[in-house]
């Protein structure tokens, strides 16, 4: 199950699909509510258990009921609020229909205190400037915005950045971007449940991680994340890799996705040999 981040869609997947359906029997994605192709309803109140619920229910009505998670930016948020739901069922002795098997989160503000928010987040976020920025997005101010969060090497190309900025501006995507930002303020909000989540949990956990992050400094972000879960496995990429790595460095994070996947196996295969 991949989960996308804010503001584009799961077709910030589509260069690592393929290495994805080569190692799974099945891969499930969606665009949450609010983004890519899905239904956009304006004045909604998107909550990140909320999007948990999408993906339960869209898991439960495919008939799956074991899945692992591959998570970027804000899904990362919606995959610590499934964690949570997972631990405290573990901690009452109960299990529950479905079961994580493994998370891999990628770049993301997962640590609340750590992030530093660039000025279009910062804009968005206030009530009285957003409504005037949303009706005033064009082209150039998306790709400036967009641009900031890919490495000076990395960047999209000028199809590409059509293609993100069309698949988010869909259904007049541009018009709900402030009340998709509010997934910033829930984090800082239920900081201790998510946070806590990643610490407490069981769940195999593994993140891939750009250093070049404006958003999620590698001084700040990696420090903290290491000292918080240290059972957790790193793959920290090539210094010029930035906020979207599995769009700068498809092949990278298909390569550190593998490993962990393999590495999960074979502890998997050891524990029914005990």
């Amino acid at each position: 199950m991949i989960f996308h981040g804010f503001p584009s869609s799961s077709y910030d997947y589509n260069k690592i699909w393929d290495d994805l359906t080569k190692m799974f029997g099945k891969v499930v994605v969606l665009d949450f509510l609010g983004y890519g192709l899905s239904d956009k309803p304006l004045g909604h109140n998107y909550l990140m258990v909320e999007h948990a619920d999408s993906v339960e229910f869209l898991l439960k009505k495919l008939g799956h009921k074991r899945y692992h998670i591959l998570s970027h930016d804000m899904g990362d948020t919606v995959a610590q609020e499934l964690i949570h739901r997972q631990n405290k069922l573990t901690e009452a002795g109960k299990k529950g229909e479905l079961e994580i098997l493994s998370v891999c989160l990628m770049n993301g503000g997962i640590i609340p205190e750590t992030i530093d928010m660039r000025l279009l987040q910062k804009v968005m976020l206030n009530p009285w400037l957003a409504p005037i920025a949303m009706r005033l997005s064009n082209r150039i101010m998306f790709k400036k915005g967009f641009g900031e969060v890919f490495g000076e090497k990395t960047q999209p190309t000028p199809e590409e950045f059509d293609d993100y900025f069309s698949v988010i501006g869909y259904n007049d995507g541009h018009l709900v971007t402030n009340d998709l930002i509010q997934y910033l303020p829930q984090r800082f909000a239920n900081r201790d449940k998510w946070v806590g989540a990643l610490e407490q949990t069981k769940i195999p956990l593994h993140i891939i991680f750009g250093p070049s992050d404006p958003v999620n400094p590698h001084n700040t972000f990696l420090k903290k994340y290491k000292e918080l879960v240290p059972h957790s496995g790193v793959t920290e990429l090539p210094s010029h890799i930035s906020h979207y790595p599995h769009l700068e460095y498809p092949e990278g994070v298909a390569k550190a996705y593998k490993q962990f996947f393999e590495s999960w196996k074979r502890n998997e295969a050891s524990k029914k040999q005990e």
